[in-house]
C-alpha cells in the first residue's frame, strides 16, 4: 500500500484495523525512505541501491546488479493494471516504480522477469496458483494500481480492495495448509510521522491480537521472509532484527 503514515490507517480502515485484530500488528515498523522506489527496492532486497530520492522508470541509470531475494528463490510478482507482463513503461494507473523486479539485472531475475513478473487480474493465474499449494511461488507480491494502494485515492479505497482480495487469499488451500504467511506494509508515509507505517502480520500461528512495538523495518521483512523460506540472509539484511519471535512464525 502507499503513502500514509501509522495514524492515518489506524481507525480509518476498518477491514485492515478488524485484520490486525485478528492476527498481528507491529506499531514500530517504519519505512526505510522516500519516495517510493527506494523501499521497495529494501522490501526485497534490505538496500535502497543507490537510489534515495529517485522515482524512475527502469533504465540504466536506474537499476541495479545487486542480489535481491529474486535471485534466491522461486518467486512470482503480481501487478495490478500492468499492461502485459514485466512492463516497465508507466501506462494508466500502473507505476514501475512499485514493481521493484524490473529493477535488478542479474541475469537470472531479468530472464525470468516476463514469465513471473504478471498482470494481476480478477481471474488467471494467481487464483490457480492458490488453489494449488504446490503452484505457489515461495516468494508472491501483490501490487495494487495507483488507486487500489491509496496512492491516488482515499484510504478508504485502498481498505475495500484489501476487504475484497485478502478474504480470497485466507480462504486458499494455500492459506489453510498452514504454510503460507501472509505480511500487509505501506511502502512510506505522507512525511509527517517520522516514516512510520502500518504493517499487518497474518499467520496460522500468529496469536490473534498480536502487538508487537518493536523497531522493525521494510529490511526486517525481507530477513523474516528468508528465514520463514530458509534463506541465507543477504549481506545487507543480516544485522536487521526478525520478526518470527514477535509474531510466532
Amino acid at each position: 500500500m502507499e503513502n500514509h503514515g501509522f495514524s492515518q490507517v489506524a481507525g480509518a480502515s476498518p477491514y485492515l484495523n478488524r485484520l490486525a485484530q485478528r492476527c498481528g500488528l507491529a506499531t514500530g515498523y517504519t519505512a526505510v525512505s522516500h519516495p517510493s522506489l527506494p523501499n521497495y527496492l529494501a522490501l526485497v532486497s534490505g538496500s535502497t541501491q543507490h537510489l534515495d530520492g529517485f522515482d524512475c522508470t527502469p533504465a540504466a541509470s536506474c537499476q541495479s546488479g545487486g542480489p535481491s531475494i529474486f535471485s534466491q528463490t522461486g518467486w512470482r510478482v503480481y501487478a495490478e493494471s500492468m499492461p502485459q507482463p514485466c512492463d516497465r513503461h508507466n501506462a494508466g494507473s500502473y507505476a514501475p516504480r512499485h514493481n521493484p523486479a524490473l529493477y535488478f539485472t542479474d541475469p537470472a531475475v531479468a530472464g525470468a522477469c516476463p514469465h513471473n513478473d504478471l498482470p494481476l487480474g480478477t481471474g488467471g493465474r494467481l487464483p490457480a496458483e492458490l488453489a494449488s499449494p504446490s503452484r505457489l511461488a515461495p516468494y508472491t507480491l501483490i501490487i495494487p494500481n495507483l488507486c487500489n494502494d491509496e496512492h491516488d485515492c482515499p484510504v478508504s479505497t485502498g481498505d475495500g480492495w484489501l476487504s475484497r482480495w485478502v478474504p480470497r487469499l485466507l480462504a486458499s488451500p494455500a492459506y489453510r495448509t498452514g504454510t503460507t504467511a501472509l505480511f500487509i506494509t505501506y511502502d512510506e508515509d505522507d512525511h509527517a510521522e517520522g516514516n512510520r507505517v502500518y504493517t499487518v502480520v497474518v499467520s496460522p500461528s500468529t496469536q490473534p491480537g498480536t502487538v508487537s512495538s518493536q523497531a522493525f523495518t521494510h529490511v526486517s521483512l525481507l530477513r523474516t521472509q528468508e528465514e520463514i523460506l530458509g534463506l541465507p540472509a543477504l549481506p545487507a539484511v543480516a544485522g536487521a532484527p526478525s520478526m518470527r519471535a514477535a509474531f510466532r512464525l
